[in-house]
């Protein structure tokens, strides 16, 4: 009988634990969805040509995305998505029009201007992408035992979800990676786009989940189109004479830089790294008493 009492306790015990769990997490959701309304209404969504903050390049946005400038888009990928701050601010940020930063089924690029010189896409047809998968998956587990060590989730590269293409009419490069985070049964999607230009690269890359990449690939020549050099920043304008040219080809665009940032933005709430920290704090001061701090 002490048995059974014992046993009913647990159920009991446990039960209330499966219900109050269920509770906090519908508390927690809903918390997180005022905060993250709240932080919509202060942004400023733009449509049109937007001329950006480095004078090289202008994005024509089209009614079907709008664009979030920089300050907006730290506030997205820090406050509501919960990545880690980077310390170096993207040049902006676009969404598809009707789609908001903390809605399910939200997705978006961010831009950035990386200055290294002109890229030389002379031995684009020469690359081996297999070789160089296998090469950026191991970059990528050393990235994930630092981001672990900072205490977030540990991620993984796990292949090409577009092998890459380049377009040398357009001089425009665009692969697309899966990858996961932890034990999360969805996997990023890293959609990615770069725009030569006679001094540096536009880069812009796709945050979605990897069950929204028929919908990405449906946009990707209206995201292809919306970004363009300023006349005299074109990669036509290059003059070997006075331009510096980058100590890297197309090749390291998409391996030599890419896996230190595979983890920086990704669709990952800070919601549920917060309620699990609850959960333990709470629960586990629970069944200390309950078990007498056994």
């Amino acid at each position: 009988m002490k048995n059974f009492k014992v046993v009913f306790l647990l159920a009991v015990m446990f039960s209330t634990y499966a219900s109050a769990e269920q509770d906090m997490n519908l508390t927690a959701e809903a918390q997180y969805k005022v905060e993250a309304k709240k932080l919509w209404e202060s942004l400023t969504p733009q449509h049109g040509d937007i001329k950006l903050a480095n004078g090289v390049a202008t994005l024509h946005v089209p009614e079907d995305f709008y664009y979030l400038n920089p300050n907006d888009t730290e506030t997205v990928l820090v406050r509501i998505w919960g990545n880690p701050p980077s310390g170096v601010k993207t040049l902006g940020m676009l969404f598809p029009e009707g789609v908001k930063p903390f809605d399910t089924n939200s997705w978006g690029v961010t831009v950035e201007y990386e200055e290294d010189g002109y890229v030389s896409d002379e031995n684009a047809n020469d690359i081996d992408y297999d070789d160089m998968l296998f090469q950026m998956q191991d970059s990528t587990e050393e990235v994930s035992k630092a981001r672990v060590q900072q205490g977030y989730e540990p991620i993984r590269l796990v292949g090409w979800a577009a092998e890459p293409y380049y377009d040398q009419d357009a001089h425009k490069l665009h692969w697309a990676k899966e990858i996961k985070f932890g034990t999360q049964d969805v996997h990023t999607l890293n959609y990615n786009i770069r725009v030569l230009g006679r001094k540096g690269v536009l880069v812009l890359n796709f945050i979605a989940g990897m069950d929204q990449l028929y919908m990405i690939n449906s946009k990707i020549d209206t995201v292809l189109n919306i970004a363009e050099f300023n006349e005299g920043s074109r990669y036509s304008d290059f003059d070997p004479d006075m331009d510096k040219v980058a100590a890297y080809g197309i090749g390291a665009l998409i391996a030599g830089k890419v896996a230190a940032k595979l983890g920086l933005f990704a669709t990952v709430l800070l919601l549920f790294k917060k309620f699990w920290i609850f959960l333990i704090v709470v629960f586990g001061g629970f069944f200390k008493k309950l078990f007498g701090g056994k």
